[in-house]
């Protein structure tokens, strides 16, 4: 068991395998692969990759940044360039796969128009709709802070762009202040994300 957690590769190997007999338990008790089951499926990706996403913000946020000031000069090559190119490429992958899932879900359960709308398109008769519509809304921008601004500008603060000495302080500067717009946004988004099932149902 040892050897099989100190691999990474292994580890989430097994965690995925373990997880497709749970996916496969729901489905032997739900009975079909019907539009329910898929949607529940499509649930699961969603919050895997919602985790993964937030969890780095959270990661950068709470720790990276406050602590880079700490680290003396001589370390912090280890940082910019082994560590944060990595949680970056996670970073940004997860905001896609979590914001197409989400959209895929309010698709596939016919709330997208109306969430993306605030309610407007349907003449705001339903409360549940414009939460919901507001959390989308949310996450939309902080995909777009992600692809737009945050990694364009790391790509020159971390020295993957040639670039001097200035612009790379300001491109830092730059990718700091959208992650921190980012993580600003993010408990807001997670409230109608995680309020909208149980009090709408």
């Amino acid at each position: 068991m040892q050897g099989l957690l100190s691999n990474f590769r292994n580890t989430m190997i097994l965690s995925g395998l373990l997880a497709l007999v749970m996916i496969a338990g729901y489905l032997g008790h739900h009975g079909s692969a019907d539009v329910i089951f898929v949607q529940a499926a499509l649930r699961w990706v969603h919050v895997v990759a919602g985790i993964l996403w937030i969890g780095l913000l959270y990661y950068f946020n709470f720790v990276q940044i406050r602590k880079m000031p700490d680290i003396p000069p001589e370390m912090r090559p280890a940082i910019s360039k082994h560590i944060a190119p990595e949680a970056l490429f996670w970073f940004r992958w997860a905001a896609v796969v979590t914001l197409l899932s989400g959209l895929l879900l309010a698709w596939s359960r016919g709330y997208l128009v109306p969430a993306l709308t605030l309610g407007a398109s349907e003449g705001f008769v339903s409360a549940q709709h414009t939460f919901i519509g507001v959390g989308m809304w949310l996450a939309t921008i902080m995909f777009l802070n992600v692809w737009l601004f945050i990694w364009p500008n790391q790509k020159i603060a971390l020295g993957i762009v040639e670039a001097d000495d200035a612009a790379k302080a300001k491109a830092g500067r730059t990718a700091m202040l959208f992650s921190r717009t980012n993580t600003l946004l993010s408990l807001p988004m997670l409230v109608t994300m995680a309020m909208n099932q149980t009090v709408f149902g």
